[in-house]
C-alpha cells in the first residue's frame, strides 16, 4: 500500500464520507417540505395526461404499428415514462448552484477541502432518489390502472434502470453548468427557461426523435440531450438491435457523462480564478 493510500483522509472511502452531510442535509431539508412532493406529482400527472391522451388519439387509427414503428400502448409507454424521466431531471441543481453564486456563498466553498461540483451531486441524489419513490412510481401506477402500456422484457429493463442512472448524471451537468452561468451574467432565468425548453425537445420528451425529420433526428442524436429521455426509453421498449444496439446507447450515454463532467470541472476552475482575483 502506497504511502499515499495510507495516510487517513486520502482514501476513496475518507473522501466520500466527507460528500455524506451535504446528502443529508439535502434529504432533510427535503423532507421539511413534504407536501412538495404532491404537487410536484400532480404537476407531472397532469402534464403526463395532456401528452398521453393527445398521442393516442393520433394513434387511435393505427391497429398495429403507427408513425415510427409505435404501437398505441408503446407511444403511451414512451410519453408516460419520459414524463416521469423529467421529474427526476428536475433536480434543482441549476437554481441553487445560481441562487449561491448571486448571493456569494458559493465563495465558501473555495476553503473546504471537497469538490463544489461533487457537493452538488451529494446533494442532489436524495432529491432524485426521493422524486422517483413519491413521485415516479405513483404516477405510473395511476396510468397503468387508467390505459394500455407495455410491459418491459426483464433485459430490457434491466438497461433501462441503468440507462436511467446516466441520464439523471447528464442532467446534472447539464443544470449544473446552466447554474454556473451565473459567474458570467446577471440573471440566470432566461438561460435556464432557454435550457428547459431546447431539453425537452431535443430530449425526445414532447415529441420522440423517431418522429422527427430526418436532418432534426440527426441534431438531436448528436445533442447530449437524447441521452436524457429517448436513450432510455430506447432500451425501455426494446427499440434496438441486439447487444451492440444497446451498447451503443450506453456507450453515448457513458461519453457525454464523461465530457459534461469534464466540462463542469474546467468552468468550477475558471470561476475559482474569476472569485479568487474579485475577492482579493
Amino acid at each position: 500500500m502506497s504511502a499515499v493510500a495510507a495516510r487517513p483522509g486520502v482514501s476513496w472511502a475518507g473522501r466520500a464520507r466527507r460528500y455524506l452531510p451535504f446528502a443529508t442535509g439535502s434529504l432533510q431539508s427535503l423532507l421539511q417540505y413534504r407536501s412538495m412532493f404532491f404537487v410536484t406529482g400532480v404537476t407531472a400527472a397532469a402534464g403526463a395526461a395532456v401528452t398521453v391522451f393527445l398521442w393516442r388519439a393520433v394513434y387511435a387509427g393505427s391497429p398495429g404499428a403507427g408513425p415510427g414503428g409505435f404501437t398505441s400502448a408503446g407511444i403511451t409507454t414512451y410519453l408516460l415514462v419520459g414524463q416521469v424521466l423529467q421529474v427526476l431531471h428536475a433536480n434543482r441543481v441549476d437554481d441553487e448552484v445560481a441562487a449561491e453564486v448571486y448571493r456569494g456563498d458559493v465563495a465558501v466553498m473555495l476553503v473546504r477541502p471537497v469538490s463544489y461540483p461533487l457537493v452538488r451531486l451529494a446533494a442532489c441524489l436524495p432529491v432524485v432518489a426521493a422524486n422517483a419513490l413519491l413521485v415516479g412510481v405513483p404516477v405510473l401506477l395511476l396510468f397503468s390502472l387508467l390505459v394500455p402500456v407495455t410491459a418491459p422484457r426483464p433485459a430490457d429493463a434491466a438497461l433501462f434502470a441503468l440507462s436511467t442512472l446516466l441520464s439523471v448524471l447528464i442532467a446534472f451537468c447539464v443544470n449544473l453548468l446552466t447554474g454556473m452561468t451565473g459567474f458570467v451574467t446577471t440573471n440566470t432565468w432566461g438561460v435556464r427557461m432557454l435550457k428547459q425548453s431546447v431539453v425537452a425537445f431535443f430530449a425526445g420528451q414532447l415529441v420522440p426523435i423517431a418522429l422527427m425529420p430526418g436532418p432534426l433526428a440527426a441534431v438531436a442524436r448528436a445533442l447530449p440531450f437524447q441521452g436524457m429521455v429517448d436513450g432510455p426509453l430506447t432500451l425501455l421498449l426494446g427499440r434496438y438491435e441486439g447487444a451492440a444496439g444497446a451498447l451503443d446507447v450506453l456507450g453515448r450515454q457513458a461519453v457525454w457523462v464523461i465530457v459534461l463532467s469534464g466540462l463542469s470541472a474546467a468552468l468550477w476552475r475558471a470561476a475559482t480564478g474569476r472569485l479568487e482575483v474579485l475577492g482579493g
